[in-house]
């Protein structure tokens, strides 16, 4: 035979080998429904690393799941679990790492969820059983056409599912557990990272990329199935906050000063069309995503998101003049704003070592799927850790509508993403 023939004999039987893994192993579905059990959401206002101690009872797990499959897992006083698994393989390769993250948004609840399993979808409406007359509905949302004769788990809707980042996670431990249990399967050294965080933009601040061994990595943490991403968002969180000045209603004429009202004009100054409901693919926005406040004083939490660079810098400039020209019309120290960065498009890292991101598509091809490639319209730990030293793209973790209640997961995108890791891992190995 030939050596291409050689070759796609191998991917073939590489293929079966994968395809066969679920036969003597703990099923995906129920590794991820153990993991969404668990609350972890994360915790914005807290200083501490976990922001939540609970995102700990999720990490402490995993790494007792490690240690129990025989993999040498830790977990250090920041929450973050890392694993190596030695190579086998007997050539000089690379060590590749997969990392997912085990928070979950504090947009939505995140505790006691009650997912829904929906088998052989039939492509109608899917009642969420926790909130009478709420459903998914594929008016709503088109995309669940595509699953039509899968299994969907959804939440009851009145929480989040938690396929950000469970999903992930129970793909990478899907595949970790396939290789401890086939010594034949071939592999350079894999490294394994989970995190907690991520969610506010804090996943990796601490992590100690030294430490972890890659040379490359790969975070399972994007959307629907075939997503291969080396490009996000340069993003910022932005706290505006007013004083105001309270007094009577009855004597308050040119005395009082509402600092809700206030804080929705300053608000009103930012441009309309570069809200997230206006915006798609590369176009960058501004997103209030909480508020709080009386007439005396009120608070405002934004983020500020751009691919582009020159943009995004603009972005937070222009948000400075809105809060000097609130100060310039009520009088200085009316408001202020605290802009802080979170992290930059990874692109620039990525792209001088643009052959991770060609093994991932082949990877996703030989799952027999189509790569889409395109930027992320969010961000995830890959992107802090690319300018730390770590290439990291982004893979399908297989989810939609992540970070509230409308959230959902085809049982068949996370297999497939499980597979695409371990094919990802014999690329490597060749």
């Amino acid at each position: 035979m030939s050596t291409e023939t050689d070759a796609l004999v191998d991917n073939e039987r590489r293929k079966i080998e994968i395809n066969n893994k679920h036969n003597d192993m703990e099923k995906i579905l129920d590794r991820f429904l153990r993991y969404v059990a668990v609350d972890t959401k994360a915790d914005p206002e807290s200083e501490t690393q976990p922001s939540a101690a609970r995102e700990l009872d999720l990490l402490k797990m995993l790494r007792d799941e490690l240690v129990a499959m025989g993999v040498e897992a830790t977990l250090d006083q920041w929450g973050y679990v890392m694993a190596s698994i030695p190579s086998n393989c007997g050539k000089d390769v690379p060590a590749v790492g997969f990392i997912a993250h085990a928070d979950t948004a504090p947009d939505a609840p995140g505790d006691n969820v009650k997912p829904q399993i929906i088998e052989n979808y039939d492509g109608g409406e899917i009642p969420l059983k926790g909130v009478p007359g709420l459903s998914l509905k594929p008016s709503e949302f088109p995309e669940l056409l595509n699953y039509k004769g899968q299994t969907i788990i959804t939440t009851d809707g009145t929480t989040l599912l938690g396929a950000d980042d469970k999903a992930g996670i129970a793909e990478i431990m899907n595949a970790v557990q396939y290789i401890v249990e086939h010594p034949e399967f071939k592999h350079g050294d894999i490294k394994i990272g989970f995190t907690p965080d991520e969610e506010i933009g804090r996943g990796v601040v601490k992590f100690d990329v030294e430490k972890f061994g890659a040379k490359y990595a790969y975070t399972m943490d994007g959307g629907q199935i075939g997503e291969l991403e080396y490009e996000n968002f340069n993003a910022a969180g932005a706290t505006i906050r007013i004083q105001g000045c309270n007094v009577h209603p009855g004597t308050a004429k040119g005395k009082m000063k509402n600092a809700i009202l206030i804080g929705m004009e300053l608000n009103s100054l930012l441009p309309v069309e570069q809200k997230p409901e206006y915006t798609c693919g590369y176009e960058g926005f501004y997103h209030l995503i909480s508020f709080s406040g009386e007439v005396e004083s009120a608070t405002f939490s934004y983020i500020i998101r751009d691919h582009d660079m020159d943009l995004y810098e603009k972005k937070k400039a222009y948000m400075q003049q809105c809060v000097d020209f609130i100060n310039a019309k009520y009088g200085e120290g009316t408001a202020t704003v605290e802009i802080k960065h979170q992290y930059y498009n990874m692109r620039k890292q990525v792209e001088p070592h643009y052959h991770i991101v060609e093994k991932a598509m082949k990877a996703i091809e030989m799952a027999g799927i189509t790569p889409k490639v395109q930027p992320i319209r969010g961000g995830t730990d890959g992107a802090n850790l690319s300018f730390m030293g770590l290439p990291c793209p982004n893979i399908f973790a297989g989810g939609h509508n992540f970070h509230g209640k409308m959230e959902y997961l085809p049982l068949q995108s996370m297999e497939k993403a499980s597979e695409v890791i371990l094919n990802i891992i014999s690329l490597y190995a060749e």
